[in-house]
């Protein structure tokens, strides 16, 4: 084995990128370029790290399957780091196969938390907690359970599964420390520092505060009849009714929770769900016609009575209504969730995440461009969209897989 070869290597594994191209800088041979690629990576110099990789596996060849399956393995983690989630991932799967015909375990494990990580990126949280299952953590090394146990937290704590996730959280510290590698034992730290930010407001008999994860766990597990405005449903006990299709029926309720136990006027719901300063009777016969079909859809949960001014939302059981919202109102609040990851995000991600059309994801982005809440780097197909996080605040409810209630 080539010493400066192996010296790359462990320095890399340590994340020490600039220890490692001391050793390989200026060689060209195949070993070289994919490990000249992953330094460029870990520095984040993501182009530059595609096309060495890119190079490597053409270099390594049909003769040498094992190298080459790890060059794969490489080119995914880059383009899950540069959000190309359209990346083909079929290349993975056959990657994976080859390095675990040749008993390459570790590398195999890597490649599957890859593809697990690429699917709780765009919502599939029933997928990738199916992929997870089986795995014998005990055995894996200290990165690859940090990596495990951050899945693992992600999960978690979309599906308002906070302990789950507090619990992973402490497991993937512990894994990182060991590790010793700076890059994961940061990464672990922002999704522990995430469980002690507000990630929604909430509404009640007129009053509002801040919410922390934790908090808005226990109130979906409380009997009162809540109206989510971050996931766009209604909940009470074990029924849930989604109105994320339906945003005019949405924002009528939403009023009517605002102001129950008292009644909500018909001047108000027409202002604001219509967005109409001045009612006529055209816009009172469509609020007949809109509350007829909340009350159908609110049937099993809720009734909504007519009063001489205006509506008022009636639960069948509960004792106290609760309206859940965003911790910060916007228009564009999922794109801005995924995109204060702190990563770069093309527009075509951005769609395929959110399951929206590429142009309206691209609208909104021009949108929040002029507002100077993102920015973009790059041109064509390598243009790539990223904001600062939003300080102060967790955006963990506007991400995909919450939407659907997992």
């Amino acid at each position: 084995m080539d010493p400066m070869i192996t010296a790359a290597g462990r320095a890399l594994a340590m994340g020490d990128p600039l220890a490692a191209l001391n050793c390989v800088a200026l060689r060209d041979d195949a070993p070289s370029l994919a490990l000249r690629g992953i330094a460029m990576a870990q520095l984040g110099e993501l182009d530059r790290a595609r096309v060495l990789i890119g190079n490597a596996t053409r270099a390594f060849g049909s003769q040498e399957p094992l190298a080459r399956a790890k060059c794969i393995v490489a080119e995914a983690e880059i383009a899950l780091a540069s959000r190309d989630l359209g990346w083909p991932s079929r290349k993975l799967d056959a990657a994976r196969e080859v390095l675990e015909q040749h008993g390459d375990r570790v590398n195999a494990t890597h490649a599957r938390y890859i593809d697990i990580r690429r699917r709780l990126l765009i919502g599939r949280l029933n997928e990738a907690e199916f992929e997870l299952g089986g795995t014998d953590v005990a055995s894996l090394p200290p990165a690859l359970r940090t990596i495990h146990e951050l899945i693992v937290a992600g999960i978690a704590m979309r599906r308002l599964e906070t302990q789950v996730a507090r619990d992973a959280l402490l497991q993937a510290e512990r894994a990182s420390q060991h590790a010793g590698i700076p890059a994961l034992v940061a990464e672990v730290a922002s999704k522990v520092e995430l469980l002690g930010l507000p990630a929604a407001r909430l509404t009640r008999m007129g009053s509002e505060r801040l919410l922390l994860l934790n908090e808005v766990e226990a109130l979906m597990a409380s009997q009162a009849f809540v109206v989510d405005g971050c996931r766009y449903t209604v909940k009470h006990k074990e029924a849930v009714v989604l109105l994320a299709t339906r945003p005019v029926l949405f924002v009528l309720l939403r009023i009517m929770a605002e102001a129950w136990p008292k009644e909500a006027s018909r001047d108000e719901l027409i202002a604001r769900a219509f967005r109409m300063k001045q009612a006529d009777d055209s816009h009172r016969a469509r609020l007949r016609v809109e509350i007829g079909r909340l009350r159908e859809l609110l049937k099993p949960l809720a009734t909504v009575d007519a009063t001489s001014r205006g509506f008022a939302l009636v639960p069948h059981e509960a004792c106290e209504v609760a309206v859940l919202a965003q911790p910060v109102e916007e228009k564009y609040a999922p794109i801005l969730a995924l995109l204060s990851d702190g990563e770069s995000w093309s527009s075509s991600a951005l769609a395929l995440a959110l399951n929206i059309g590429q142009r309206s994801v691209q609208r909104a982005l021009d949108t929040l461009a002029t507002e100077g809440k993102v920015y973009s780097f790059g041109r064509g197909r390598n243009r790539r969209w990223t904001t600062p996080p939003i300080a102060g605040f967790a955006t963990i409810l506007l991400l995909p897989g919450s939407l659907a209630l997992g």
